[in-house]
This record gives structure tokens, sequence and C-alpha cells, in this order.
């Protein structure tokens, strides 16, 4: 079964696409960080070194569901074995599958929030979710340029015409207890969700990080973000407002990772532990 973690009455489900190892060096994506902070980062996350020595990279969406009512999905994978990513990403993925593994009907799905356009977000978006309305930043829209050059054609297009593409401008709240959060930087219209109840709060992040030596260092720029600047600046103030706060997170080992380490008391399963999964199919 799927992983999963209760922030009030809203449960929060981790829905592991696929695995498989990164395409350059680490050393490579994260060019500013030190032999020490990579040995912190390994013992934190033992699981993130693929066998060769590089780094093994999970692709993950999150439901969202207050009891048997509309699920709220963050993200949608990496997609079946023609979609956008496969030059890079270990498609086809298997999120339909563990979507059936916890219990969700894609039918159920009402909302996809896309943190960001690529490739390895946006994968099952679409017609596998055709009752949910997808919602992007404007900003996002504004710099399709940056994206794949297909992403207007195969999905974007079809949600307009389908009245299915929801734009929004910065801070929203979608449900009680659910809001999304522009943390733009990795691309220009980054969000994340913010899940929260009492004290108790959980970020769905998308790339805000997307290893844990920025969580050892968040100031540590990763290769791929469009503006490396704004992308710390929105990481470290991010962290810094919500700690303590459970990160929920596509490409960690552990998709739940309290921050700070040790540091997060909700209740829940999953919330520290796991192992490297195998790759999909």
């Amino acid at each position: 079964m799927p992983l999963t973690h209760t922030v009030g009455s809203i449960t929060v489900t981790a829905l592991l696409d696929g695995a498989g190892p990164f395409f350059q060096p680490r050393e490579e994506a994260f060019p500013g960080a030190t032999d020490a902070q990579w040995r912190e980062a390994d013992r934190r996350d033992p699981d993130a070194v693929g066998p060769d020595g590089g780094w093994w990279l999970p692709f993950r969406a999150f439901a969202l569901r207050a009891g048997d009512g509309p699920v709220t999905l963050v993200d949608a994978g990496i997609g079946p074995a023609d979609a956008l990513a496969t030059s890079w990403a270990p498609v086809p993925g298997r999120l339909p599958a563990e979507l059936t593994a916890a219990g969700i009907d894609p039918a159920d799905v009402r909302t996809v929030v896309l943190t960001h356009l690529h490739s390895d977000h946006v994968g099952w978006a679409g017609p596998l979710f055709g009752n949910a309305d997808h919602l992007v930043q404007r900003a996002e829209l504004d710099a399709l340029e940056l994206f794949h050059p297909d992403l207007p054609a195969r999905l974007l297009g079809p949600l307009r015409a389908a009245g299915r593409l929801r734009v929004l401008d910065g801070e929203t709240r979608l449900t009680p207890g659910v809001r999304v959060l522009s943390t733009p930087g990795h691309t220009p219209g980054h969000q994340s969700v913010l899940v929260e109840h009492g004290e108790d709060r959980l970020l769905v992040t998308g790339d805000l990080l997307v290893h844990s030596i920025q969580l050892v260092d968040p100031s540590l720029p990763y290769a791929h973000e469009e503006d490396a600047p704004r992308a710390r600046a929105s990481r470290e103030s991010t962290l810094r407002t919500l700690s303590p706060v459970l990160l929920a997170t596509p490409h960690l080992p552990t998709p739940f990772t309290p921050h700070p380490a040790g540091g997060w008391g909700g209740k829940g399963e999953g919330a520290v532990g796991g192992s490297r999964p195998p790759l999909p199919g």
C-alpha cells in the first residue's frame, strides 16, 4: 500500500510513479556542494545513492482527500510510455496502479495541481483525470518556451478546450485547510501546496527542493533551476516560515520528511524511513 499521512481530516497519500538513476552526476546537478555536505546528505538519505554511486531519483504524485470526498492530486508523474519525459525518465510510470492500490478512482480526482510544467510532473495529466480542473500559475503559462515544445499541443490546448485549465495568480485557497503557495524560481510559476490543521503543517513541495542536500544547506543551487537566486529565496523563506513542517517530496527517497530533521511531532504513517523503490514494470 502507498504510504499516507493525516493532517486533521485530510489524508495525504504518496503515489510512486517510478524511480531510476538521474541523467547526470549529482556533483554536476549541485556544483556548489562540499564533500562534507554530501556526507551529511548521504547519512540522512542513503537510499538516494544508486548502485553506481549516482543519484537515484523517485518520481511521485500526492493525493489529498478528506474522508471519501473528492480528491486533489498534486502533480501527475512521469506518465505512460509515450509521455513527454520519455527521453530521460523511467517511463512507463505506474500511477494508475498506485491509485488503485490507494483505493482512488481517477474519476474522483476533481483537482490536479501542477506544481510546474516540467515533463516529469505532468505525465498523466489530462485524459486520465477527465473530471478534474488542472491548476497552473499564470507565470508558468507565460514562460512556455522553457518547457517541452509539445506541451501546448499535447496537454494545455486540450485542457483549455475542455474548460479544464484553471489559471492561478499567486496564493490560492483550494479547500478548508489546503492552500496553493507561490514558490517561484525552479520555474517562473512554480507552486507548492500547504495542508494545515492547527499547528500541524504538511507542504507538498514540488521541486522547491529536489535532494536532501538542500535540507543540509537550503542555499545550495540546483543546476536545473531557471532562476537560482529566486529559487533559493523561495526555498529559504518557505522553510523558515513554515518550520516545523512535514515535507511531502516528489524526489527524496522518503516521501514524508520532517523539517527540521526530527523536529516534527505530527501523527501519521511513513513519516520517516523507507527504502529505494524498484524501477517500474
